[in-house]
């Protein structure tokens, strides 16, 4: 019996992928500082530099038709340039992971996350239902929560987001960029292309 499009993709190999904000090098190396400083009062082990991001969607294990769906519907969207300061440094216990944040979450930014789950739901990814709160991770499996200290703000004006892919090694995780795109202001008619491209991928998947 011959296989159909379905059966190849689940037999597909597949990549852990997510969608997340790329921080240049200038601002990374601002926030490895932060984190080296943080790092020398508290036990716990600090991000990589490279590593640096922060997650809009997490999108899991894919193959290559769920992610060629991913990426149709991120070409598709039309949200706004942001700027997005870092202002505070937070703490979970549960996870145990020290995180640098925005006081204030820009519009721009949760529409964009809006656009990903609205556009995702025709891919048949599973998503997180929890409520979007956007960090961005400096060291996991700390201590204990250190002392609250003030932080320099650092303005990141986001201009692009990128699919990355997440890479087990011997040396650990590292993540890889595999694609991008811009943002910017909605031109006319995208609106209606945005629609069909949905469409097709509904009929696809």
């Amino acid at each position: 019996m011959q296989s159909t499009p379905v059966d190849q993709a689940k037999e597909d190999v597949t990549q852990r992928l997510f969608f997340a904000l790329w921080p240049d090098d200038a601002l990374r190396q601002r926030l490895a500082g932060l984190a080296e400083d943080i790092g020398s009062r508290v036990t716990g082990r600090i991000v990589m530099a490279d590593n640096l991001h922060i997650t809009l969607v997490f999108l899991g294990a894919l193959n290559s038709v769920r992610r060629q769906c991913a990426e149709e519907v991120a070409a598709a969207i039309r949200c706004e340039r942001f700027m997005l300061t870092l202002d505070r440094v937070g703490y979970w216990s549960t996870p145990r992971i020290l995180w640098a944040g925005s006081m204030r979450t820009p519009e721009a930014l949760q529409s964009l996350v809006a656009a990903l789950h609205a556009g995702l739901a025709n891919c048949g990814i599973p998503l997180e239902t929890r409520p979007y709160q956007p960090h961005l991770t400096l060291m996991r499996k700390v201590s204990r929560r250190p002392a609250a200290a003030a932080i320099d703000p650092m303005d990141w004006s986001v201009e692009r987001f990128c699919l990355v892919e997440s890479v087990s090694g011997s040396n650990g995780v590292s993540y890889r960029v595999v694609a991008s795109w811009g943002l910017g202001s909605e031109k006319v008619g995208e609106r209606g292309q945005f629609s069909a491209i949905l469409r097709r991928i509904a009929g696809t998947i």
